[in-house]
C-alpha cells in the first residue's frame, strides 16, 4: 500500500490523518488547514465513493463504515502520492495508510457536553465519552507512522492549528506523542 510514503522527513505532498472522538474538533482543524493550502477529505466521502457505506444505524443515526472495503478501495487508488497535501478529516482516518496522524482529543466532560449539544442519543453520547476516556484511537495505532495527540479543551483551534502546522515543519517529529493524554490517569 502506497509504497511513496515517507519516514522522517516532509515532501511537498502528503497525507495526514486528523482523528479523534467525534466533538474534539477535528472538521473545525480541518476548516483552518484548508486557509493554509491543504486540501480536505471526508472520511464519510471516501467511505460513499469506496462503497463502504452501510445502513443507517437505528440506534446512533450513524453511517458504518466497512474498513474492508475503504481499505480495498484506497489500495487501489491511492498507488500514486497525492498531487497536494491533503487532510483526512474522521475519527477512523488513523486507520488508512497515511503519512502521519493528529489525534484530537479532548476532556470527556467536554465531549459530553458538545454531542449533548447537537443532540445526539444518550447511548451515542455515553459510547464516545468512553471511547475518549479509554483514548480509544491511541490504542489502535499499530504502525512507525509519526503520531501526535492534541488537547483541545482549554486551547483554541488557531492555537492547535499553529501546533499541528510546526509538528509537520519539522518532519513529523516527534514521531510519537511526548506526554499521551491518560483522562484516567
Amino acid at each position: 500500500m502506497g509504497s511513496w510514503l515517507t519516514r522522517g522527513y516532509v515532501e511537498d505532498t502528503y497525507r495526514l490523518a486528523l482523528s479523534g472522538t467525534p466533538g474534539t474538533g477535528k472538521s473545525t482543524i480541518a476548516g483552518l488547514l484548508s486557509s493554509h493550502g491543504m486540501s480536505i477529505s471526508k472520511i464519510e466521502e471516501l467511505a460513499q465513493q469506496a462503497g463502504a457505506l452501510e445502513e443507517v444505524d437505528a440506534t446512533d443515526g450513524a453511517h458504518p463504515v466497512d474498513m474492508d472495503i475503504l481499505l480495498q478501495f484506497i489500495d487501489e487508488n491511492w498507488q500514486k502520492k497525492p498531487s497536494e497535501r491533503e487532510i483526512i478529516d474522521g475519527h477512523l482516518s488513523h486507520n488508512l495508510p497515511v503519512n502521519a496522524v493528529v489525534v484530537l482529543r479532548c476532556d470527556p466532560e467536554n465531549i459530553r457536553q458538545r454531542l449533548n449539544e447537537r443532540g445526539y442519543p444518550e447511548s451515542k453520547v455515553e459510547a464516545n465519552v468512553e471511547w475518549e476516556l479509554l483514548g480509544g484511537a491511541w490504542n489502535e495505532k499499530e504502525n512507525d507512522i509519526p503520531w501526535v495527540e492534541f488537547d483541545t479543551s482549554k486551547v483554541g483551534p488557531e492555537v492547535i492549528v499553529a501546533n499541528i502546522l510546526s509538528w509537520i515543519s519539522d518532519g513529523f517529529k516527534p514521531t510519537s506523542p511526548e506526554d499521551v493524554i491518560d483522562w484516567v490517569g
